[in-house]
């Protein structure tokens, strides 16, 4: 769906927010592409008449699963500072914000055309699995851990909220204990563990969904999620995913473990704030938690549609959540056994 306004008709009332923070004129003509992906906000491309694009952004109070997924829309202004702070630690990890209306929960940034910065997971779909990139995203992802571990302006920056709880504490851990009292405990246990630590600026949902394969590297998107806590989520979630799509992308099931592992080495060279042991430990009890939860809790995983493929996912997750001292070398090893290449 495509469709322009001048202002007199906008059934999105973004073109109002863009006008109030000036980028467009009272009256400027502009063209609203709606953009798919998210279930959390809305995102359109929007297209000035003299040719000027910007993504704009807006988050939205209910999210869009079979569930009641319910969430503080202020988060919008989270991610505004997280992609500013990150710009600052090295422009190129993160498109540049032009304009926030924090009223209406919008912002908009430079749009990075598709031609130039393809999504990572529709390169891994078309079949383009490169072990090499990922191994960028770790290094890139320990650095923005890196520069904000401790530092007491980025903790002031980002003090607790809601948006983190009931975007992933919630629907992720707790939501899926409640479909598996078995292992409840446990699944209880890591929200807690989660919820308490504050080591650094996590972005929360690293995903390959929500990573752009530009010229220079990784950009990371959609950092509504962000909170100043346990980086070892970050790192998780994004390996988490890698290890479904070994399941949805079969035959490209080697590229996606070198995949993993390239992230994993790459992401472990660069952490200085902490014992790596410690954090792989608490990574890979968390990637067991989030399989899970890929297949049973509030945010399936869309593509996993094969029920043969959903109880392996589950059969396995439970499995590593009952692994005594789990680290990320046992995690992949008993992967590789049971979802073989």
């Amino acid at each position: 769906m495509t469709f322009a306004s001048s202002g007199a008709a906008d059934p999105s009332g973004l073109l109002d927010a863009l006008r109030a923070c000036g980028l467009l004129a009272a009256g400027e003509r502009a063209t609203l592409t709606p953009l798919a992906g998210g279930v959390s906000s809305d995102v359109f491309r929007v297209e000035a008449a003299d040719g000027r694009v910007w993504a704009v952004k807006r988050s939205i109070p209910r999210l869009r699963v079979a569930a009641e997924w319910l969430a503080p829309v202020t988060r919008a202004a989270g991610e505004v500072r997280w992609l500013e702070l990150v710009r600052g630690i090295d422009p190129r990890l993160a498109p540049q914000v032009v304009c926030e209306v924090p009223e209406s929960s919008i912002f908009a940034m430079r749009f990075l055309e598709p031609a130039t910065h393809p999504v990572w997971k529709d390169a891994m779909a078309a079949g383009h699995v490169d072990p090499a990139f990922a191994g960028e995203v770790g290094r890139d992802l320990a650095r923005i851990h890196a520069a904000t571990a401790g530092r007491p302006e980025v903790i002031a920056a980002f003090p607790p909220d809601d948006c983190f709880f009931a975007l992933r504490i919630s629907p992720f851990l707790l939501f899926t204990a409640r479909r598996h009292p078995d292992i409840a405990p446990r699944l209880e246990a890591l929200a807690a563990d989660l919820g308490a630590r504050r080591i650094a600026l996590v972005h929360g949902d690293v995903s390959p969904k929500n990573i752009l394969m530009g010229p220079l590297g990784p950009v990371f998107l959609d950092a509504e999620c962000v909170t100043y806590g346990d980086p070892a989520f970050d790192l998780a979630f994004c390996l988490s995913h890698l290890l479904l799509k070994t399941v949805w992308l079969a035959s490209h099931r080697r590229a996606v473990m070198d995949s993993f592992e390239r992230l994993r080495t790459a992401y472990a060279a660069g952490v200085d704030w902490e014992p790596i042991d410690g954090l792989e430990r608490r990574a890979a009890a968390l990637v067991s938690a989030l399989l899970l939860a890929r297949v049973d809790g509030k945010s399936p995983a869309p593509y996993l549609v094969d029920a043969v493929d959903k109880a392996l996912v589950r059969r396995e997750a439970k499995a590593l959540l009952t692994e005594p001292d789990l680290d990320l070398d046992r995690l992949a090893e008993h992967w590789r056994r049971r979802v073989p290449s």
